[in-house]
């Protein structure tokens, strides 16, 4: 075995070499992501980038935890605990130690560098009659683990976001139909020379309600309560939004909360709240980590945990596009029961149809799964690298497959459906969410806001009440849009 070299006895120039190489790849993905936040706020794109924003959080939290245990692991492989503490609860069954077999090369290597990286006396904790509570060579793994799951799930979060916006842009020619016809104030103005795409334009709504009852509550059968959950269970693996859901709910959204603009762009608006999403979907919340903890903690040998997890997130995935499918569905019905009994008969968007009243939940949940099945997948190639194919930890073959398999199907199917899903049906809560406003009507809002704070704060009571209020001109850009809402309550 080579002698272990210290810094003192290391060439200079494979130090400085070693040096430039680190510094070098540090500032390349630093001015990257430096020259991308600067790309999308010349776009105007102010929810991805802060989205960019809490990216660069993460990363700094997982700088944080390496600097930790980088720092703290001659600390811990010092802690020796009683052999009984540490005999059970392996990841893989330890075998007898009369039967040894022979050492792979592999397990060689770690063996060696884990004595290389140790430095001190093997004889530590065996002179007071214990163990080390952990060897550096596992905290090195673990740090790797760590690393590799927080990037993985960024990689997850952002490609279903981009996929499912994708779907989403699909939708655009359809809200494009109503934007070319004027609304009925403008009609009004414009005389009867412009009534005939305005007429055009009412016909294709009436058309498109008039599927949307009979898809979802023409006749007793679909009314059903059980056969209205099996069907909304089945309909999310095939066109999950089709066009005349789409044009049914904005309709409903816009009449409840923008009656007098009935060519408010409701795909836009869509778009910008689903940006604001992935700020929060992008990050690794406390109780995240608090989950890889736990199964940490589970993740023993025999009992499978690994396999029987990877069903969590398509369990709750499919719960969540059925509970948003079956939404639309209880719309529909809703609004028929009001025509029979002789009530205003339109689509009235309301909390009370999401779970618990809140339907920031399902956003939540979403944000788990994605984490979840980023979490399975960055697994299988920590252990596929750091162990080989064949390690115990990668249990059977039998269950390596199925759980690929349901990796790639939540991925697919949270894009392409239960994504757009959610970013249209959340609508139908009973407040806006902020969207509602452009990326320079927010900026401007929060300026003033805070302007106006700090000039309370700065002034009499009595000074203030001379000061005539002014708005700020860019808050009329979205004036047609907004101003003509009815009291909107932004969430």
């Amino acid at each position: 075995m080579a002698e272990e070299r210290s810094l003192e006895y290391t060439p200079t120039w494979v130090v400085a070499f070693i040096c430039f190489i680190i510094v070098l790849l540090s500032l390349l993905a630093e001015r990257g992501l430096h020259h991308l936040g600067k790309c999308l706020k010349r776009r105007r794109q102010d929810a991805l980038f802060e989205a960019l924003q809490k990216l660069k959080e993460e990363l700094m939290l997982l700088g944080f935890i390496s600097l930790m245990l980088t720092v703290s692991q001659a600390a811990i492989r010092h802690i020796c605990v009683p052999r009984a503490l540490v005999s059970n609860m392996f990841p893989c069954k330890k075998p007898l130690e009369k039967h040894h077999a022979p050492e792979s090369s592999h397990t060689l290597s770690i063996s060696a560098r884990h004595l290389l990286s140790t430095g001190a006396s093997p004889d530590h904790c065996a002179a007071k009659g214990q163990v080390p509570l952990v060897s550096v060579e596992a905290l090195h793994q673990l740090h790797i683990f760590i690393f590799v799951l927080a990037v993985f799930h960024v990689i997850f979060c952002a490609s279903t976001m981009v996929l499912g916006g994708a779907r989403i842009q699909q939708w655009k020619h359809w809200e494009g139909r109503f934007k070319k016809h004027p609304s009925q104030k403008e009609a009004a103005k414009r005389g009867h020379a412009h009534a005939h795409p305005h007429a055009h334009a009412l016909h294709e709504l009436f058309n498109a309600n008039h599927e949307f009852f009979a898809m979802h509550a023409g006749g007793f059968w679909r009314r059903s309560v059980v056969i209205s959950w099996l069907r909304s269970f089945f309909k999310q693996f095939y066109g999950s939004v089709t066009k005349s859901e789409y044009i049914a709910l904005r309709q409903g959204f816009i009449m409840t909360h923008c009656p007098t603009n009935p060519s408010f762009n409701f795909h836009k608006y869509m778009l910008r709240t689903l940006e604001i999403d992935f700020k929060k979907v992008v990050s690794i919340s406390w109780y995240l980590w608090l989950f890889v903890v736990v199964f940490l903690l589970l993740n023993v040998g025999g009992w499978n945990t690994y396999f029987w997890l990877s069903f969590l997130p398509l369990i709750l995935l499919l719960m969540v596009g059925a509970k948003l499918e079956n939404i639309i569905s209880t719309l529909a019905v809703d609004v028929c029961e009001k025509r029979n009994r002789a009530e205003e008969a339109v689509i009235k968007p309301s909390d009370e149809l999401f779970w618990f009243h809140k339907p920031e939940i399902v956003l939540q949940i979403i944000h788990f799964i994605l984490f979840q099945n980023s979490f399975e997948i960055a697994f299988f190639f920590w252990i596929l690298f750091t162990y080989g194919i064949r390690s115990c930890i990668m249990e059977r073959l039998g269950f390596l497959i199925p759980r690929l398999v349901m990796g790639v199907l939540v991925q697919v199917l949270c894009s392409y459906s239960t994504l757009p899903l959610y970013a249209l049906v959340t609508q139908m809560g009973s407040k806006f969410k902020k969207g509602i406003f452009d990326d320079v009507v927010q900026s401007t809002l929060e300026v003033w806001l805070e302007d106006t704070r700090s000039r309370g704060d700065s002034t009499s009571q009595a000074h203030r009440l001379e000061i005539q209020p002014t708005t700020p001109e860019a808050i009329n850009v979205q004036v047609d849009e907004v101003s003509e809402c009815e009291n909107p309550q932004v969430q």
